[in-house]
């Protein structure tokens, strides 16, 4: 439907338009666009029909004047700027982040904080009430985001859960212990018994928690720990070469490798391939993710899958529901080990 002026010329609709389409008062219209509360289902489907028809596209500038919300969410990413191009996680949380608020109409912003000075601007843009909840990726410990935004009031879900600050702040988060613990049972079902691995970060529950998984699969297969067998990554590929190169030095023998991210796995690939071992054949590696750079492998990684799908999904449906008045929530998601070439 085209909307015209007294010059002829094409205007957007107005709510006004929408109303006189439905039937319905100006008020409907209005109390439709802001909840639906009190309206009967057959006024709220006259309205909806009427905005499809018409065209109209709320004026969230002055809606936020009356409701004293943005309605807009920040993804905030505390890692360097590269990073987010370089590891293809983000990225599918992101996609999977924006189209779960695309149900709800409300727009994403990115917002990516890798220095300290970066974190300040953020913090301050984001407490001003510019979005009206975080959803906040790679919280490291020591970094003061998290605790800043909470004390602020700012509705905030992290992807895994903040070091340090337990359940004063919601969180959704794949079991990564339980993920590490199935691969390095995997390795070992296959007969290996020097297996290493290149962890994640340590400041992240990530990397904390793979790594636990690691160890106690270890014990109770009654394979002696090994220092020497493991090594530090920062889920970077060039972190996962470096590792892999330490452990081929400090521990010749090894015969697998649990390598925390599918992007550092590559990187170990690579170390191994360099050292002239076959793999599986001298070395299985096995990753964790199931993202793009798994399939991309040459030979394809073993893996750990982690649901991002429902992880974003989960992590917009908890923020939603603390804007709208609930408690701090956590959801941990199940993984799924994936079997490929490399192991």
């Amino acid at each position: 439907m085209t909307m015209t002026n007294a010059g002829g010329r094409r205007r957007p609709p107005t709510i006004h338009d929408v109303a006189r389409e439905a039937g319905v008062s100006r008020g409907t219209v209005s109390r439709v666009l802001n909840g639906g509360h009190y309206v009967s289902p057959a006024a709220q489907e006259a309205v909806n029909a009427a905005i499809r028809r018409t065209g109209y596209v709320v004026n969230r500038h002055a809606r936020s004047l009356i409701t004293g919300r943005s309605d807009s969410i920040g993804f905030l990413l505390t890692e360097p700027q590269e990073r987010f191009f370089e590891d293809p996680n983000f990225n599918v949380l992101l996609r999977g982040c924006t189209q779960a608020l695309a149900a709800h109409d409300i727009p994403l912003l990115l917002m990516l904080a890798g220095t300290e000075d970066e974190r300040r601007r953020i913090t301050r843009y984001i407490t001003a009430g510019h979005v009206d909840g975080v959803l906040l990726v790679s919280s490291h410990s020591g970094d003061p985001v998290a605790e800043q935004l909470r004390e602020a009031g700012v509705p905030l879900v992290a992807c895994g859960k903040p070091i340090g600050l337990g359940s004063k702040v919601s969180y959704v988060a794949a079991d990564d212990r339980d993920g590490a613990r199935d691969m390095v049972k995997h390795l070992v079902s296959l007969g290996r018994r020097r297996i290493g691995m290149v962890t994640g970060p340590l400041d992240t529950p990530g990397g904390v928690e793979r790594l636990a998984g690691y160890r106690e699969v270890l014990a109770e297969a009654g394979i002696e720990a090994d220092d020497r067998l493991v090594a530090s990554g920062d889920y970077s590929r060039a972190s996962g070469e470096a590792g892999a190169e330490q452990l081929l030095e400090r521990a010749p023998d090894m015969d697998a490798v649990f390598v925390a991210s599918d992007l550092m796995a590559q990187g170990a690939l690579a170390a191994l391939h360099k050292a002239g071992r076959r793999v599986p054949e001298d070395v299985a590696v096995g990753g964790f993710d199931d993202s793009s750079a798994a399939i991309s492998a040459n030979p394809a990684l073993t893996t750990i899958r982690q649901p991002y799908d429902r992880i974003s999904a989960e992590m917009v449906r908890v923020l939603l529901a603390q804007i709208g008045g609930e408690e701090p929530a956590a959801v941990i998601l199940p993984t799924e080990l994936v079997r490929r070439d490399s192991t």
